[in-house]
Protein backbone atom coordinates (compact mmCIF):
# COMPACT_ATOMS: atom_id res chain seq x y z
CA UNK A 1 0.00 0.00 0.00
CA UNK A 2 2.86 2.39 0.82
CA UNK A 3 4.28 1.75 -2.64
CA UNK A 4 1.03 2.76 -4.32
CA UNK A 5 0.68 5.84 -2.12
CA UNK A 6 4.23 6.88 -2.90
CA UNK A 7 3.68 6.31 -6.60
CA UNK A 8 0.52 8.37 -6.40
CA UNK A 9 2.45 11.20 -4.76
CA UNK A 10 5.08 11.01 -7.51
CA UNK A 11 2.71 10.69 -10.46
CA UNK A 12 -0.64 12.03 -9.37
CA UNK A 13 -0.65 15.77 -9.00
CA UNK A 14 -3.48 16.26 -11.41
CA UNK A 15 -5.72 14.24 -13.63
CA UNK A 16 -4.29 13.47 -17.05
CA UNK A 17 -6.52 14.13 -20.02
CA UNK A 18 -6.84 11.97 -23.07
CA UNK A 19 -7.58 13.04 -26.60
CA UNK A 20 -5.53 16.20 -26.35
CA UNK A 21 -4.34 18.03 -29.43
CA UNK A 22 -1.29 20.29 -29.77
CA UNK A 23 -3.63 23.28 -29.91
CA UNK A 24 -4.76 22.41 -26.36
CA UNK A 25 -1.28 23.09 -24.94
CA UNK A 26 -0.57 26.23 -22.96
CA UNK A 27 3.18 26.82 -23.03
CA UNK A 28 4.57 29.21 -20.42
CA UNK A 29 8.11 30.61 -20.32
CA UNK A 30 9.51 30.84 -16.79
CA UNK A 31 11.92 33.71 -17.50
CA UNK A 32 10.91 34.92 -20.98
CA UNK A 33 14.54 34.43 -22.04
CA UNK A 34 15.69 34.04 -25.62
CA UNK A 35 16.61 30.36 -25.08
CA UNK A 36 13.18 29.66 -23.61
CA UNK A 37 11.50 31.38 -26.56
CA UNK A 38 13.62 29.39 -29.01
CA UNK A 39 12.80 26.17 -27.14
CA UNK A 40 9.08 26.98 -27.26
CA UNK A 41 9.36 27.59 -31.01
CA UNK A 42 11.26 24.32 -31.44
CA UNK A 43 8.61 22.45 -29.46
CA UNK A 44 5.82 24.01 -31.52
CA UNK A 45 7.65 22.96 -34.67
CA UNK A 46 7.85 19.37 -33.37
CA UNK A 47 4.15 19.47 -32.55
CA UNK A 48 3.43 20.50 -36.13
CA UNK A 49 5.77 17.91 -37.68
CA UNK A 50 4.78 14.83 -35.65
CA UNK A 51 1.48 13.39 -34.55
CA UNK A 52 2.12 13.52 -30.82
CA UNK A 53 -1.55 13.12 -29.94
CA UNK A 54 -1.10 9.61 -28.44
CA UNK A 55 1.56 10.99 -26.06
CA UNK A 56 -0.10 14.24 -25.02
CA UNK A 57 -1.41 13.89 -21.49
CA UNK A 58 -1.44 17.35 -19.94
CA UNK A 59 -2.36 20.79 -21.23
CA UNK A 60 0.26 22.79 -19.35
CA UNK A 61 3.94 23.00 -20.26
CA UNK A 62 6.54 25.27 -18.66
CA UNK A 63 9.89 25.93 -20.28
CA UNK A 64 12.40 26.87 -17.60
CA UNK A 65 16.03 27.19 -18.56
CA UNK A 66 17.06 26.69 -14.90
CA UNK A 67 15.03 23.51 -14.31
CA UNK A 68 15.69 19.82 -14.63
CA UNK A 69 12.90 18.39 -16.83
CA UNK A 70 10.09 16.86 -14.80
CA UNK A 71 6.52 15.79 -15.27
CA UNK A 72 4.69 16.93 -12.13
CA UNK A 73 3.02 18.99 -10.92
CA UNK A 74 3.41 20.78 -14.28
CA UNK A 75 5.31 19.28 -17.20
CA UNK A 76 8.54 21.29 -17.29
CA UNK A 77 11.26 21.32 -19.92
CA UNK A 78 14.65 23.01 -19.82
CA UNK A 79 16.13 24.98 -22.72
CA UNK A 80 19.24 22.92 -23.44
CA UNK A 81 17.96 21.06 -26.52
CA UNK A 82 16.94 24.01 -28.64
CA UNK A 83 19.33 22.89 -31.40
CA UNK A 84 18.75 19.14 -30.88
CA UNK A 85 15.12 18.50 -31.85
CA UNK A 86 15.28 14.73 -31.35
CA UNK A 87 16.48 15.22 -27.77
CA UNK A 88 13.73 17.77 -27.14
CA UNK A 89 11.15 15.41 -28.64
CA UNK A 90 12.34 12.52 -26.50
CA UNK A 91 12.31 14.62 -23.33
CA UNK A 92 8.81 15.91 -24.04
CA UNK A 93 7.49 12.39 -24.70
CA UNK A 94 9.26 11.03 -21.59
CA UNK A 95 7.59 13.57 -19.30
CA UNK A 96 4.18 12.93 -20.87
CA UNK A 97 4.61 9.19 -20.31
CA UNK A 98 4.73 9.83 -16.56
CA UNK A 99 1.27 11.41 -16.89
CA UNK A 100 -0.02 8.59 -19.07
CA UNK A 101 0.98 5.97 -16.51
CA UNK A 102 -0.89 7.69 -13.67
CA UNK A 103 -4.22 5.93 -14.24
CA UNK A 104 -2.39 2.58 -14.28
CA UNK A 105 -0.78 2.73 -10.84
CA UNK A 106 -1.79 -0.83 -9.92
CA UNK A 107 -0.19 -2.25 -13.05
CA UNK A 108 2.84 0.00 -12.61
CA UNK A 109 3.28 -1.29 -9.06
CA UNK A 110 3.13 -4.93 -10.24
CA UNK A 111 5.61 -4.26 -13.04
CA UNK A 112 7.97 -2.54 -10.62
CA UNK A 113 7.82 -5.56 -8.29
CA UNK A 114 8.81 -7.82 -11.20
CA UNK A 115 11.64 -5.47 -12.13
CA UNK A 116 12.88 -5.45 -8.52
CA UNK A 117 13.20 -9.25 -8.71
CA UNK A 118 15.04 -9.04 -12.03
CA UNK A 119 17.34 -6.16 -11.02
CA UNK A 120 17.79 -6.24 -7.23
CA UNK A 121 20.98 -4.14 -7.38
CA UNK A 122 19.63 -1.24 -9.39
CA UNK A 123 21.44 2.10 -9.39
CA UNK A 124 19.90 4.80 -7.24
CA UNK A 125 22.22 7.82 -7.24
CA UNK A 126 22.33 10.04 -10.33
CA UNK A 127 23.55 9.95 -12.98
CA UNK A 128 23.26 6.13 -13.05
CA UNK A 129 19.94 6.01 -11.18
CA UNK A 130 16.88 8.19 -10.71
CA UNK A 131 17.41 9.38 -7.13
CA UNK A 132 15.77 6.55 -5.18
CA UNK A 133 15.05 2.86 -5.76
CA UNK A 134 11.39 3.35 -6.49
CA UNK A 135 12.04 6.04 -9.07
CA UNK A 136 14.74 3.92 -10.70
CA UNK A 137 12.34 1.00 -11.18
CA UNK A 138 9.65 3.35 -12.42
CA UNK A 139 12.11 4.79 -14.93
CA UNK A 140 12.85 1.38 -16.39
CA UNK A 141 9.20 1.38 -17.47
CA UNK A 142 9.14 5.02 -18.56
CA UNK A 143 12.43 4.78 -20.44
CA UNK A 144 11.31 1.65 -22.27
CA UNK A 145 8.06 3.35 -23.31
CA UNK A 146 10.09 6.39 -24.38
CA UNK A 147 12.19 4.13 -26.62
CA UNK A 148 9.07 2.61 -28.18
CA UNK A 149 7.59 6.07 -28.76
CA UNK A 150 10.77 7.47 -30.28
CA UNK A 151 11.07 4.54 -32.65
CA UNK A 152 7.52 5.15 -33.82
CA UNK A 153 8.05 8.87 -34.18
CA UNK A 154 11.61 9.15 -35.48
CA UNK A 155 12.62 5.64 -36.57
CA UNK A 156 15.08 3.14 -35.11
CA UNK A 157 18.28 4.94 -36.10
CA UNK A 158 17.35 8.32 -34.68
CA UNK A 159 15.86 6.76 -31.55
CA UNK A 160 19.10 4.82 -31.10
CA UNK A 161 21.13 8.02 -31.47
CA UNK A 162 19.01 9.72 -28.79
CA UNK A 163 19.42 6.81 -26.40
CA UNK A 164 23.18 6.80 -27.01
CA UNK A 165 23.18 10.36 -25.67
CA UNK A 166 20.91 9.57 -22.73
CA UNK A 167 22.84 6.52 -21.56
CA UNK A 168 25.93 8.71 -21.16
CA UNK A 169 24.11 11.63 -19.56
CA UNK A 170 21.36 10.68 -17.07
CA UNK A 171 19.72 7.50 -15.80
CA UNK A 172 22.76 5.90 -17.39
CA UNK A 173 22.36 2.40 -15.90
CA UNK A 174 18.61 2.50 -16.48
CA UNK A 175 18.96 3.32 -20.18
CA UNK A 176 21.66 0.62 -20.45
CA UNK A 177 19.26 -1.94 -18.97
CA UNK A 178 16.47 -0.90 -21.34
CA UNK A 179 18.80 -1.19 -24.34
CA UNK A 180 20.67 -4.30 -23.21
CA UNK A 181 17.68 -6.25 -21.87
CA UNK A 182 15.01 -4.73 -24.09
CA UNK A 183 13.02 -7.91 -24.61
CA UNK A 184 13.03 -8.71 -20.90
CA UNK A 185 11.84 -5.21 -19.93
CA UNK A 186 9.33 -5.28 -22.79
CA UNK A 187 7.86 -8.55 -21.51
CA UNK A 188 7.29 -7.04 -18.05
CA UNK A 189 5.71 -3.91 -19.53
CA UNK A 190 3.48 -5.87 -21.91
CA UNK A 191 2.48 -8.52 -19.35
CA UNK A 192 1.23 -5.75 -17.07
CA UNK A 193 -0.72 -3.96 -19.79
CA UNK A 194 1.46 -0.86 -19.78
CA UNK A 195 2.06 -0.45 -23.50
CA UNK A 196 0.69 2.93 -24.49
CA UNK A 197 -1.41 3.66 -27.56
CA UNK A 198 0.45 5.18 -30.45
Amino acid sequence: MRLLQSLAARLDRGRPRSGLRPADLAITLAHESERERLTRDALLKLLSEYDLTPWLATTRVVIDETAVPHSHPVLTLHARHVTAPDLLLSTFVHENIHWLLRPKLGAVSKAMAELRNLYPEIAVAPPAGAGDRQSSYLHLIVNYLELVAMRKLAGHDRAGAVFDVWRKHHYTQLYEIVLGDEFLVASVVERNGLLLPG
